[in-house]
């Protein structure tokens, strides 16, 4: 009969429901074929207090079936290996490395600037490894982006931290899609100036827009090149630097570590002396930290959304922290190679803010070596880099959004999902927030990005200390219901490791702007950029704490979960048993090809 919603509903009394397979045989092969009911639904229908009925449903009002859908719908899993692989390296090979490392090295020096990127990556090597641990452990069926550190916050820690961490980490990635737009639109003008730059803002924010509103499988697709081509892009220039270095450019000029001598190692921008040492090492952590910033996130965020999810994901976590380490630690080296700290042309390029290439250290060293193409080249995969690390926050930010919506942190509607398994109202919100990007229309790029870069490397390093203290109370519950032995994905050195990595970015996160108290180096807005992501990120937390002590009469003061009520269970069955039958069926590789595939990617 038609129900108040102008659908047609055909229900079934329990009674006429027989009760056993052996009444069904009864009834005959083509009644039982047609009733299709097993054992599992005898058990539900016998069950009369639950008043459950068995109620087939046929649409006639598309429009309300359509809204019911976007939140019944599920998040698809369209990532291939390939896709999670390099959707994290490629959100993380940005312009931190092709442009922000020219700040670094002039103000550092190449010592203090190399020296600091291989002190990160020590730093995000455990913190991969434990998100890592906790994603293939459970890495969520697609109801939910269970690879969201807010996610993993909530499940092991608190719900008032998993609230402060969510809208942290999504205020971080809306204003690194924003930075990454005003970036690209700066590199545009290294060739023409004729056109607005709130024009290219305009066109790249379209372009991440629609990538993201298409199905994860073609914006995985579209990642994957734009990736591929800043990967090979970083390979050619620390290559062209090797060869630079032995004297292999037009001019035949044996490099060597000349600048390592001359001008020295250290610029020595605060005090000369050890100390000037430690602080050149230290403000270039603080400095080049943002070219790691959310690295093992994205990794994490693919779960729900790829393929084989276990495998893939450990495949991910282990070779992804390498290959990252690999083209930070040796792209660093090769700057210092090639460009001296106080080079007239790099000084120049950063006072007066030139856009793109022009102010990258690796066309700056090129140019000095003779080799004149180049640079336009560079400049092109500065653009890609830009736009494609834009993208992959897009997506970043919109499955934050969506997890907060899912666990009733961020208003319902931005949990909606659209049949092609895209949650196009978080991505909607998060494309509106990037406009900040046209503010840099009316200031200067390098302030605006300055400004943007470094309050989302402090959100970047909360968030950062909150995965940390998922991983410890993930741990710790692992091993008080015994179920070590049921982690797929293990790694060296935990929990000391992960210790490590907690202390150093607490500190980083603290002392960031240490060099604002140095009365010759003050400066207001350099000190609220430093600082003013912790009280925002102290007043969510307290208040929810608040909110949920007078709601749910949540107790005030518990900081976590007891490790008794922290939830490690549920799940584990169901994707021990579908990770079985994916083994089952998969095919090994058989020759050396296949096997290089399967390491590559």
């Amino acid at each position: 009969m038609a129900n108040n919603r102008g659908q047609v509903t055909y229900n079934y009394e329990l009674e006429d429901i027989p009760s056993s397979k052996n009444e069904l045989k009864e009834l005959g092969d083509m009644e039982a074929q047609q009733m299709n009911l097993d054992d599992s639904l005898d058990d539900r229908f016998n069950k009369k207090d639950s008043g459950l009925n068995k109620v087939l449903t046929v649409s006639s009002d598309t429009s309300t079936n359509s809204l019911e859908e976007d939140y019944t719908n599920t998040l698809k899993q369209g990532l291939k290996s390939r896709h999670v692989q390099l959707i994290a390296l490629g959100g993380c090979i940005g312009t931190g490395l092709f442009v922000g490392t020219s700040s670094t090295l002039h103000t550092c020096g190449p010592a203090g600037l190399f020296i600091a990127y291989c002190i990160i990556s020590s730093v995000i090597y455990p913190i991969m490894n434990a998100v890592g641990e906790m994603v293939c452990y459970l890495p969520g069926d697609g109801h939910d982006s269970a690879g969201s550190v807010t996610h993993l916050v909530k499940r092991y820690v608190d719900e008032s931290l998993a609230f402060a961490t969510g809208w942290n980490y999504f205020y971080c990635y809306v204003i690194l899609v924003a930075a990454e737009c005003t970036a690209a639109a700066g590199v545009v003008e290294y060739w023409t100036l004729a056109v607005p730059k709130a024009a290219w803002i305009t066109i790249f924010l379209a372009i991440i827009f629609l990538l993201n509103m298409s199905s994860v499988k073609y914006f995985g697709e579209t990642e994957f090149w734009f990736a591929s081509i800043k990967i090979l892009c970083i390979m050619g220039l620390i290559i062209l630097s090797f060869i630079l270095f032995w004297g292999g450019g037009p001019s035949h000029d044996r490099l060597g570590f000349r600048y390592w001598k001359n001008p020295g190692a250290f610029a020595h921008h605060v005090t000369d002396g050890s100390l000037g040492n430690f602080l050149d090492i230290y403000s270039g952590i603080i400095k080049g930290a943002f070219a790691f910033i959310l690295g093992p996130e994205l990794v994490a965020l693919t779960s729900s959304e790829c393929s084989d999810q276990r495998r893939n994901i450990a495949k991910a976590s282990k070779r992804f922290i390498y290959r990252l380490m690999f083209f930070y630690i040796l792209g660093t080296l090769a700057i210092g190679v090639i460009v001296a700290w106080n080079d007239p042309v790099l000084a120049s390029a950063l006072s007066n803010n030139t856009p793109g290439a022009g102010s990258s250290p690796f066309v700056i060293g090129i140019q000095n070596a003779g080799i004149e193409v180049l640079p336009h080249i560079i400049n092109a995969c500065i653009l890609t880099s830009a736009w494609s690390s834009g993208n992959a926050f897009m997506f970043a930010s919109s499955r934050s959004l969506f997890t907060m919506a899912q666990n009733g942190t961020a208003p319902k509607i931005f949990g909606r999902i659209n049949k092609y398994g895209v949650p196009y109202m978080a991505v909607i919100l998060s494309t509106l927030i990037s406009c900040l990007a046209y503010l840099n229309a009316s200031s200067s790029a390098a302030r605006v990005f300055t400004w943007l870069s470094n309050i989302s490397t402090i959100s970047g390093f909360l968030g950062w200390i909150c995965a940390c203290i998922a991983y410890l109370r993930f741990r710790k519950a692992i091993f008080y219901n015994n179920l070590y032995d049921r982690m797929p994905f293990k790694t060296w050195g935990q929990p000391y490791l992960i210790l490590w990595s907690l202390t150093v970015v607490s500190i980083i996160t603290i002392t960031n702007g240490y060099q604002t108290f140095i009365p010759k180096f003050w400066n207001v807005s350099d000190f609220i950029a430093a600082y003013i992501t912790l009280p925002i990120f102290l007043a969510l937390y307290v208040g929810h704490k608040v909110y949920n002590h007078f709601k749910n009469d949540y107790p005030l003061m518990k900081l976590a979960y007891s490790v008794e009520d922290i939830d490690v269970i549920t799940g584990l069955d169901e994707i021990e048993t579908k990770t079985c039958e994916l083994d089952e069926n998969r095919i090994l590789p058989t020759n050396r090809w296949e096997r290089f595939i399967d390491w590559l990617l």
